[in-house]
């Protein structure tokens, strides 16, 4: 038997973009559901990443990206400190190999500056190698960020989790969206799981992640003439067994589709490597292979010694991946966040946040901001 109720706010997904508009929401006296089909919260692009809080260099000027970053940052900054999350202010290198890279560091820098990232400097080779030693000879230049740190990044979900359901919100787990549509005066949403439901919204906030482009196609609406084609990139990760020589995060010069296989030290003191960037096949759908393939590990070390000579092949093992939602195609430039309401889409009640990416997890709480102002 299938149950059907009304509800004010539904929140589809409890990865941390759900949970930190779920939350906002709640705060702001709005009765909120979260559905999520899965039995835990963030459970896939929010917890698969490097856990670094993102400076906001890298993105254009008046993109979504760029505004959400720089303002998440200082957002995100502000609250772990309140919630006693606890987050190191390491700082970050964007190191380039040879005078070729080290020309396009004054791009970077100037993209980094019009979006307003405090305390940048642009070093030589030789400044750089004084602050890390072990970087290699031939790096010619960085731009250094103090601002950019890493995190505990499930304590901050377990964090918005908890005032979202101090806030009178719920979390309904094993629960999968299956189908939906616009009608008048509310969104109709079908759920499945163990208690299948017919839920009438009078707002709903699709955080789908993966699932997003999917769970937006299956609720009927003129929104549904506008979706992107789904892409998705799968980053695996290395550990790096012993000493890592380094006290900052060290990225080398972005590609279109990462930020590049970066070295991070993590709460634990302990070095890994990545995430790469593996296309996935045009049809490749979620649930997603997790796995690494521990051949990557020349590739890894390859792209590395480029920047770090001193690393051996030996020492890298396999640990982690996650996939990022992509809008574009493999080959074309980085895509920004679509974050769609119905005066962008024509569906009353519906907002779509689609292709959340990296830097996301920087950006959530600023994200959730526009979320709200969205859902009126």
């Amino acid at each position: 038997m299938t149950d059907s109720f009304e509800a004010d706010v539904v929140v589809i997904g409890a990865g941390v973009i759900g949970l930190a508009s779920a939350r906002a929401l709640a705060r702001a006296g709005r009765e909120v559901i979260v559905l999520e089909s899965e039995d835990q919260i963030a459970m896939h692009t929010s917890s698969r990443n490097s856990e670094v809080i993102h400076a906001g260099l890298y993105y254009a000027k008046g993109s979504l990206k760029a505004r959400h970053c720089v303002a998440g940052r200082r957002m995100l900054y502000a609250y772990l400190d309140a919630h006693g999350v606890t987050v190191k202010r390491c700082g970050k290198l964007v190191v380039a190999v040879g005078e070729a890279e080290g020309a396009e560091l004054q791009a970077i820098l100037g993209r980094a500056e019009a979006n307003g990232v405090e305390e940048l400097r642009l070093l030589d080779g030789a400044a750089v190698r004084r602050i890390e030693p072990a970087l290699s000879a031939n790096v010619s230049g960085a731009i250094q960020s103090p601002v950019s740190g890493i995190f505990d990044s499930h304590a901050y979900f377990l964090a918005l989790q908890g005032e979202l359901e101090d806030a009178g919100g719920s979390i309904a787990f094993g629960t999968p969206l299956l189908s939906g549509a616009v009608e008048t005066g509310h969104v109709r949403l079908e759920t499945g799981g163990a208690s299948p439901a017919t839920i009438l919204a009078r707002t709903v906030i699709n955080a789908g992640g993966h699932h997003a482009i999917r769970i937006a196609a299956a609720i009927e609406g003129p929104h549904t003439a506008g979706l992107p084609s789904p892409h998705y990139v799968k980053g695996s990760y290395f550990t790096i067994q012993g000493h890592t020589p380094f006290s900052r995060l060290i990225y080398p010069m972005p590609t279109t589709s990462s930020l590049g296989l970066h070295l991070t030290i993590d709460l634990a003191g302990r070095g890994k490597l990545g995430p790469d960037a593996e296309w996935l096949p045009d049809d490749a759908r979620p649930p997603f292979d997790y796995r690494v393939d521990p051949a990557r590990a020349k590739l890894f070390h390859a792209a590395v010694t480029r920047y770090w000579p001193g690393l051996t092949l030996e020492r890298l093992s396999p640990d982690y991946a996650g996939v990022r939602p992509k809008l574009v195609p493999e080959g074309a430039p980085s895509g920004d966040f679509r974050i769609e309401g119905p005066g962008s889409h024509g569906s009353a009640g519906l907002i779509n946040l689609l292709g959340i990416e990296s830097p996301g997890l920087t950006s959530s709480l600023s994200i959730a901001e526009q979320v709200l102002e969205l859902a009126g």
